[in-house]
């Protein structure tokens, strides 16, 4: 059958062979000549129609990684992270817990959703750079605004892509988090980038006093109806809320006005005694950047409000509770940025999927008897909550507003809700 096939086809494309080469041209041919110029770049050469890699990532251990820039330009230093989450780029860009760190996306698309209005956690991007794998050329979502280059130009952020973020993130991953340099100015050498980055540490560097409000004022805003996924069972009782701002995310303060909550944000080094003047319900000690070693004002302030009232700690406030019981806290290897952590309950034994942001954890070896671990991260197995009866003090170091993430954890809301309620009665 073989042979037939083989002598069918050669026979069928004789007529190939035969043909003369190069074919006569018809009379009614006519030949068009296309000429295309390209304009010129001030050293005379042809300016490429497409962009071409004009940035560096340097990082400490020497290694040099080439991309192309958008966003804002210029040189800057900061600790490079990965962060796993899937969507909520702008959320992630506004979160002021990623001051002083370029943030390192493992999902290879972002900017296909543009910018909106809405979802902006803060009232500045405070992270020092963004590095993703592929752009979106376009954006399509109802609530775009604005594109992503054009959203960071304007708040001076750099942003490079087209870079081996699966390759960054398995080093992150090896050795660590490392302090990076992103520069595109070409003027600059490797030697000198690479310096930079060996001469600059974000251990003991006080971030929160860049990202914490000047004065007082009072939240007002809850969760828009449309976004509120969790109304079930809620009184409308009010309890004052005194929050901290040590980095503080807007949905924070959105979710606890949804739950009654009449709310008073105060800088990071409001005294303790003039919150304790304001006869709060509870005080919320709110997420930051950072490392909380570093900030021993704050860790004073919190010492001398608990056992006055309930108190709830997120993210930094977690760790700032750690060290005002009397724990230690420690630089994690790579920490956790994501939005698809595993949690364990280990009161109910319920799994959560969590959103998390923090370089940094307790030491749950260090706390003193009467403290109760709460929650553990089920990645690393390391601590992810505290309580203390005696005190009314609970925590939470990862983001149970979520924000971008899933909505697991919202029920932490409602149990400091419980926990002042059930002080008032007591009192």
């Amino acid at each position: 059958m073989g042979i037939y096939a083989m002598d069918f086809a050669l026979k069928f494309n004789q007529s190939i062979f035969s043909t003369p080469y190069p074919p006569k041209p018809s009379p009614k041919c006519r030949f068009l000549t296309a000429r295309c110029s390209l304009p010129l770049s001030s050293d005379g050469l042809a300016e490429r129609p497409w962009k071409v890699a004009d940035a560096r990532l340097l990082l400490e251990d020497g290694s040099i990684w080439r991309a192309k820039s958008f966003g804002a330009s210029g040189t800057r230093v900061g600790e490079v992270v990965f962060n796993t989450s899937l969507t909520g780029y702008q959320e992630i860009l506004t979160d002021p817990s990623y001051a002083g760190q370029f943030v390192l996306m493992t999902n290879p698309h972002i900017g296909n959703t543009g910018v909106n209005f809405d979802d902006d956690e803060s009232r500045q991007c405070f992270l020092a750079g963004l590095v993703i794998r592929s752009l979106s050329i376009t954006t399509s979502n109802w609530r775009c605004v604005e594109t992503l280059g054009d959203y960071l130009a304007e708040r001076n952020v750099m942003g490079i892509y087209d870079v081996d973020t699966r390759a960054i993130t398995c080093r992150l991953r090896q050795d660590g988090s490392l302090i990076g340099v992103l520069s595109t100015e070409q003027s600059r050498s490797d030697d000198e980038l690479l310096e930079m980055s060996r001469s600059w540490d974000i251990v003991g560097i006080d971030l929160i006093s860049g990202v914490t409000c000047n004065a007082p004022y009072e939240w007002v805003d809850e969760t828009k109806s449309e976004w509120d996924f969790n109304s079930d069972g809620r009184d409308r009782d009010t309890y004052r809320v005194i929050a901290y701002d040590f980095g503080i995310k807007h949905n924070i303060l959105r979710r606890l006005a949804s739950y009654g909550c009449k709310i008073t944000v105060v800088p990071s080094t409001w005294p303790a005694a003039e919150t304790l003047k304001l006869k709060p319900d509870g005080v919320l000690f709110s997420n930051g950047p950072g490392d909380p070693s570093a900030v021993p004002y704050a860790v004073e302030t919190v010492k001398e409000i608990l056992g006055k009232v309930p108190v709830f700690g997120i993210c930094m406030g977690h760790q700032l509770l750690g060290q005002a019981l009397g724990g230690k806290t420690f630089k994690m290897k790579f920490g956790h940025h994501g939005g698809n952590h595993p949690v364990r309950n280990l009161r109910n034994r319920r799994v959560e999927i969590s959103a998390q942001n923090h370089n940094y954890a307790v030491d749950p070896a260090s706390l003193p008897e009467g403290v109760e671990v709460t929650h553990v991260n089920l990645n690393d197995g390391s601590c992810a909550g505290l309580a203390y009866p005696a005190l009314s003090i609970m925590s939470l170091q990862y983001h149970p507003e979520a924000s971008p993430g899933p909505h697991d954890s919202d029920c932490a809301f409602r149990e400091f809700i419980e926990l002042m309620e059930s002080t008032k009665q007591a009192a």
